[in-house]
């Protein structure tokens, strides 16, 4: 089968040293004077990768102010850039392997790179930038990196399995039936992901179905028929972080597929929630900062992503969003649950086991639309 998974090599991050945490390079100074008191910009990012004293800190240093306009999803960030042409927002945070959807819109200007300490980052997700996003020039810098997997309430919930390795077939189960949660187009490609392990779908399947759109409809028509079977045993499909967390904590569930950061971030702050990749492999993504072309606050915004490169503010806000910065030496100024969080989330083979997700074409995305309308309204 040919390997569509190209826009992050696991091997390459592992080597690069993202993930054993490789020694700080020697950061950009800090911002000019020039700056202060210099207006502000807008911010259009996940919801929670930017916390308020980050920004708040930012502030101070710079006079700058940010507008932070929060998304869920890579659909509603395209939206709104689709609406607006390009304007709207100075920065936009962008998933690695959307490049194909965001190329055609020619809604993105590319970066100045001698404005940008990129050496800071770690190399193999640099690269992704002017591999996959090179359009009339770079267009895409990595900002946040995490991974898809399942999270529970340690106390009320534990995996099946003696190793103590779940599975996303458990998040679909009778025995969990009412106390699990998905979002709906990742739930379900890691629903194939299982059928394939359990033999119930060919091994492959759901990679192949990113070659061609003959592909897609088989093995999603398989996957959408499975999932609406099981549907009734869900308690909740999420769409951002803050339902994640509330699901947790306040609306019964005790099992679901999430990102790392919400419960990771819960983990870390006490709570009983733990997060860890399951047997089937952990989904991996890296989240950018790309400026639209319409953006008009541009010294501002470049004074954002040197303040965002620079490990001594990656590193804490790590504390507060859950996820992994691909800032050099960001993960030693996290503080000292970072790394324990960080084992038990990836014990063994895990991060050698990890799904990175592959490029997703426009017919692509819009065949799996056609897939999630119909298992959100059956």
């Amino acid at each position: 089968m040919k390997n569509t998974r190209n826009t992050l090599s696991r091997r390459a991050v592992l080597k690069s040293g993202a993930v054993a945490g490789v020694a700080a390079l020697a950061t950009p100074a800090l911002v000019s004077k020039a700056f202060a008191t210099s207006g502000e910009m807008t911010l259009m990012d996940w919801s929670d990768y930017w916390p308020e004293d980050m920004l708040a800190n930012f502030t101070a240093e710079t006079g700058i102010k940010v507008n932070y306009i929060g998304i869920g999803s890579n659909e509603e960030l395209i939206n709104k850039m689709k609406a607006s042409q390009g304007s709207g927002a100075d920065l936009i945070g962008p998933t690695n392997n959307r490049s194909l959807q965001w190329g055609p819109l020619e809604l993105l200007q590319p970066f100045d790179m001698t404005r940008i300490p990129i050496d800071a980052a770690n190399p193999a997700m640099a690269k992704i930038g002017p591999d996959a996003w090179d359009f009339g020039g770079n267009t895409w810098i990595p900002h946040i990196w995490g991974t898809e997997g399942m999270s529970w309430r340690v106390d009320k919930w534990s995996p099946a399995d003696a190793s103590g390795v779940p599975s996303y077939g458990e998040i679909w189960s009778e025995e969990n039936a009412g106390k699990t949660m998905i979002r709906a187009h990742s739930g379900m490609l890691c629903a194939g992901l299982y059928m394939e392990a359990s033999g119930e779908m060919d091994p492959g399947s759901v990679w192949a179905a990113y070659e061609s759109e003959e592909n897609m409809r088989k093995t999603w028509g398989m996957i959408a028929d499975w999932c609406i079977a099981r549907k009734a045993n869900l308690k909740l499909i999420w769409n951002d972080a803050d339902t994640q967390k509330n699901g947790l904590l306040n609306d019964g569930v005790v099992v679901g597929q999430t990102w790392d950061g919400p419960p990771l971030a819960l983990k870390t702050a006490g709570e009983p929630v733990t997060y860890q990749a399951p047997a089937e492999g952990a989904m991996a993504w890296v989240d950018g900062l790309a400026m639209p072309k319409g953006a008009k606050n541009i010294d501002q915004a470049y004074e954002l992503i040197k303040f965002a490169f620079d490990p001594k503010n990656a590193g804490p806000a790590i504390d507060q969003h859950g996820y992994n910065s691909p800032i050099l030496g960001a993960d030693k100024l996290a503080g000292e649950a970072y790394a324990k969080n960080f084992a038990e989330a990836y014990p063994g083979d895990a991060l050698a086991n990890l799904n990175a997700w592959p490029a997703e074409a426009p017919w692509y995305a819009d065949v799996r639309t056609e897939f999630v309308n119909k298992f959100q309204s059956a």
